[in-house]
């Protein structure tokens, strides 16, 4: 297939790992790719192999990536013909798309109205119910006042989701079980939406508890032809942020798929949408499927349906934006032919409950081997800092079936080695021991998207090498050799040791807290976006005081115990230290 005709540069608007795919989409189109960076990312990998880089003037992502300005200035400047925009930052951002086209310029992904209409989260339940797609009761139009919130929870039933109308990734959500806490949670909701979305509006619908995150990969041409050319479960998350996703979506029924696909295709149909895109589901433990949200940009997970297919969808946004015919783009119908989980490697540390980490990759050698594809944006000698996103790389495995991938799975995982950060990989070998998500237990696949916070017990990080029995093996000495031996209920008994260990050693921790006065530390370096309380405050258990947000994550500080707010040291837009006293709890002051 030749290159594009309509454009030969691309200035690609994102850093780190899909500045990289980026890269290497262009290389292969045969068109050249323009890399543009902050002051952190000077020398990092994408600028190096990208044709060309150009530096943005600033450092942070406000300054930078999130700069329409400074990015279409730097298009100017480098002579670039198209816009990519990857994932993140502007990629979902109308105005953004629409300033691209204003410049002359490509803009590859989805018309700018297109993002507008789905990125309004009631309006795209709209248009997915025109499409005749599956959903629980929502509202058609955002509340005003907390009533509006009562009022549908008592017509409708708890619990309901209490949901931003602009945002996504789980900020500005809160789900009500109870109907004295609606006008609460409605309010809290409302407040993190304009904190984080500079929007408040919030609509409510019906919650699907313990639900599967199931979804569909969208190809759309500029002649209307529109293609669904797989599908994904991404179940596995933490705070509503993926970690493990797998495609095709597992442990669906012939009806559920025909649904989900067609029901994908319609919504997209209807919102005369172009380019890649995803459409999210729920499926209920009862297997109903109901309608999540659309996402109007390539999907971090968008390995694991190229493993499966061989639609590189990263060409294919950019033929799609050239104006291409999707029977060209595609080869023709596409039907998975493989299996494949792709982890996100995250600077984060799951016994802090999946804290952002920092400092500098000492150590960098990804697995390899058959069925094994590793994205990165980093390498030895990188700085992870706490400015941007905390995906660091993303293991994809492929086999011939869900079997063999996690088998392979277990491999490269244990063969992945990384330091000088704290990362995801302890906790995703972990879970590769976990029957709930092997589906080897008697429940099946038993993940849902609240597994990790409700029922996964972080107990036993399987060694790396350990094989598939994982934590189930000794090595025992046997005629001068080392041999592994299986010893069955090993692990769990080891499991409940650890678990012990690390309640015995949390007790210990708030302990000390409390002896050195109750303070309030952040967690990891990052941004102060919210202060709830100021001096004096009497607070309860529990209560939120501040928020810290390091690598796009928002990191609620809480009131370890009743009292009074003392010693307040930040305000909004602080950047603070890991370790740094905010603020103190004393104890012995406060209400009930």
């Amino acid at each position: 297939m030749s290159a594009p005709a309509d454009f030969k540069r691309v200035l690609i608007a994102n850093r780190g790992e899909i500045a990289v795919r980026i890269v290497r989409a262009c290389r292969d189109a045969g068109l050249t790719s323009i890399a543009v960076y902050a002051g952190p990312d000077a020398g990092a990998p994408f600028t190096e192999l990208a044709d060309e880089a150009l530096p943005l003037p600033g450092n942070t992502p406000a300054e930078t990536y999130l700069d329409i300005g400074a990015l279409l200035g730097a298009a100017a400047a480098a002579g670039a013909q198209a816009v990519h925009p990857g994932y993140g930052f502007l990629a979902e951002n109308a105005g953004f798309a629409q300033a691209v086209i204003d410049a002359g310029l490509t803009w590859v992904g989805p018309p700018p109205q297109v993002i507008a209409d789905l990125g309004d989260k009631v309006r795209a339940r709209a248009i997915a119910a025109q499409a005749g797609a599956p959903m629980v009761p929502g509202t058609r139009e955002p509340f005003t006042d907390p009533a509006g919130a009562v009022r549908f929870a008592a017509e409708h039933g708890l619990p309901i989701a209490i949901k931003a109308a602009h945002g996504g990734g789980g900020r500005g959500m809160r789900i009500a079980r109870r109907s004295d806490e609606v006008a609460s949670l409605f309010e809290a909701a409302v407040r993190e939406a304009t904190a984080a979305f500079g929007r408040g509006e919030c609509f409510a619908e019906g919650y699907v508890e313990r639900s599967r995150h199931v979804e569909a990969q969208v190809l759309a041409d500029a002649h209307g032809e529109v293609a669904v050319v797989g599908t994904r479960d991404c179940t596995l998350q933490r705070r509503y942020q993926k970690l493990v996703e797998e495609a095709p979506a597992p442990f669906l029924s012939a009806g559920q798929r025909a649904t989900l696909e067609r029901s994908a295709a319609a919504i997209c149909r209807a919102a005369g949408y172009v380019n890649a895109g995803t459409v999210e589901f729920l499926l209920s433990p009862r297997g109903e499927l109901s309608f999540l949200e659309v996402n109007t940009r390539l999907q971090v997970e968008h390995a694991a349906t190229e493993e499966t297919t061989d639609v590189d969808l990263v060409r294919a946004q950019l033929l799609i934006a050239a104006g291409r015919r999707l029977a060209e783009v595609t080869g023709g119908p596409v039907t998975p032919r493989r299996h494949a989980i792709e982890f996100r490697i995250n600077a984060e540390d799951p016994d802090r409950d999946f804290a952002p980490s920092s400092g500098t990759i000492t150590r960098f050698r990804p697995p390899a081997g058959p069925g094994v594809r590793v994205d990165s944006g980093v390498a030895a000698g990188t700085v992870v800092g706490g400015q941007f996103d905390s995906l660091l790389a993303k293991l994809i495995v492929t086999g011939r079936d869900r079997v063999q991938a996690l088998e392979r799975s277990r491999r490269a995982l244990g063969e992945f080695d990384l330091a000088g950060v704290r990362t995801t990989l302890p906790f995703l070998r972990s879970v590769l021991a976990e029957p709930a998500f092997s589906a080897d237990g008697p429940d099946g696949f038993a993940v849902h998207t609240r597994w990790i916070e409700e029922d996964y017990q972080p107990a036993r990080a399987a060694a790396p090498g350990a094989g598939d029995d994982g934590d189930e093996r000794v090595l025992v000495q046997i005629g001068g050799r080392w041999l592994p031996v299986a010893v069955p209920g090993l692990a769990r008994a080891r499991g409940g040791a650890l678990a012990r260990a690390r309640d015995q050693a949390r007790e210990r921790r708030q302990r000390a807290e409390q002896a050195a006065g109750d303070v309030i530390s952040a967690p990891m370096q990052g941004t102060v976006v919210r202060v709830l309380v100021a001096d004096g405050d009497l607070v309860e258990a529990g209560q939120e005081l501040i928020v810290v947000e390091a690598m796009k994550m928002q990191n609620p500080l809480r009131a370890p115990h009743p009292g009074r707010v003392d010693g307040l040291s930040v305000t909004p837009g602080d950047t603070v230290a890991q370790g740094a006293a905010l603020c103190q709890v004393v104890a012995g002051t406060g209400e009930g």
